[in-house]
């Protein structure tokens, strides 16, 4: 834990120690919620899912338009509720060796821009603004925003940064499982093999600066306590985790302390709520932690499968397998992350990023594709929460993010 001692450098965290708690009123749960309300606030919202990895799929050929038998997404299940999806640039560590990460972020970039929207164009329109989201929800289509997830994509170069900025990328998870030279990384910070950074490096603090001057969201949902906190003294703007639950419910690594969700918050930031199952249900959670070294064994056999596809499905068979039997999380553990973060941050700080196509093989009951977000309006409903609320937590709230990280980066570029 970070003592708030710790924190007496930063102004606005120092804040966070001392202020009254960000939480929310007390809410009266509700026994009486029609299907007609629940149906009228769904299609209303702009629902913006902050992270969805269909592109690993798109950029092996398959057409978002055709049934995804293998996963959550596909055009038919995203049509009628969803708002606006940021597609992830998704770049494997692998592609790290032999400086391939940049080759594969431009076929990711390409997959996006190429084969899901330009191939799509009277569903999806091509957004990199809080207004594009706008334009597209007026127009009854799919808005759709890229985030490159992991660091490395950048190959230590401001340059590439801005490439990817310019070619449309809105946010960058600054690491993925893998530390990078300038980052660490949750996933890999007990590894003794690997070097760390104790947070940011100078040049990881100078990638930080350089997305606030472009007006390039941070996204911390990979990445290491100490990096977040780095990266929160560094960003002069607003940051999110595209793809994070909360802690305190799940212990999962991947998620965020009370604390960090505060301190994000009280910087104007949000969390967006990760529907994997071991983000979601601490007994899902404590069963692959038991099963980890066995299933890691199985996984090793998979190392020469080159395609990250191919081998991510190989991999989710071999965790179905294992974790057979375990009891799926539900629409109910889904509302309750999003309560306590509520809770901790306050209403205009929470959002949503399934991270659909990406968690493996396990999405919990009920809301397992964006065809059954009613079901996730009427719990939200049932415990008291308004339309209004349910609102900014699908999207509203995170285009309040965007619109203050456009401000900041228009300051920043007129200096």
């Amino acid at each position: 834990m970070i003592s708030c001692a710790r924190l007496s450098a930063s102004l606005l965290l120092t804040a966070v120690c001392a202020a009254t708690p960000l939480a929310a009123q007390q809410r009266r749960p509700r026994h009486h919620v029609t299907e007609a309300e629940v149906r009228a606030i769904t299609r209303s919202a702009i629902l913006i899912d902050t992270h969805n990895d269909v592109t690993s799929r798109t950029v092996n050929g398959y057409d978002i338009a055709t049934p995804n038998t293998k996963a959550q997404t596909d055009l038919p299940r995203m049509k009628g509720y969803l708002g606006a999806e940021f597609f992830a640039v998704f770049v494997d560590a692998s592609y790290v060796k032999d400086n391939h990460a940049a080759h594969r972020t431009l076929e990711m970039i390409d997959t996006v821009r190429h084969d899901i929207i330009a191939r799509h164009p009277k569903d999806f329109l091509f957004a990199t603004s809080a207004d594009d989201i706008l334009r597209a929800h007026r127009q009854h289509k799919i808005a759709g925003l890229m985030g490159i997830e992991g660091g490395h994509a950048i190959e230590d170069s401001l340059r590439l940064l801005r490439d990817y900025y310019a070619l449309g990328v809105r946010y960058m998870t600054l690491t993925h499982f893998n530390t990078n030279d300038w980052a660490d990384s949750q996933g890999d910070i007990n590894d003794p093999k690997v070097a760390h950074h104790n947070g940011l490096t100078p040049f990881g603090k100078d990638v930080v600066r350089e997305m606030n001057r472009l007006g390039m969201m941070v996204d911390i949902s990979h990445v290491a306590d100490k990096t977040f906190w780095d990266a929160l003294e560094t960003s002069s703007a607003p940051m999110i985790a595209s793809h994070s639950s909360c802690r305190a419910l799940t212990d999962y690594t991947r998620n965020m302390a009370d604390e960090m969700i505060k301190a994000l918050a009280a910087k104007g930031g949000v969390i967006n709520i990760n529907f994997g199952c071991d983000f979601l249900s601490q007994t899902y959670w404590d069963k692959k932690k038991a099963i980890r070294p066995k299933m890691h064994e199985e996984f090793k056999k998979l190392r020469d499968i080159k395609d990250p596809e191919e081998r991510d499905a190989k991999e989710d068979a071999i965790e179905e397998q294992l974790m057979a039997g375990t009891p799926r999380p539900t629409v109910a553990d889904v509302a309750a992350h999003i309560d306590h973060a509520v809770q901790i941050a306050g209403i205009d700080h929470v959002g949503i990023g399934t991270d659909f196509d990406g968690v493996g093989p396990c999405v919990p009951k009920g809301v397992a594709s964006y065809a059954e977000f009613p079901n996730l309006t009427r719990a939200l409903l049932e415990r008291g929460y308004t339309a209004v609320e349910i609102k900014k937590i699908y999207g509203g709230n995170m285009i309040a993010v965007m619109r203050k990280v456009e401000t900041e980066a228009r300051k920043l570029q007129a200096k």
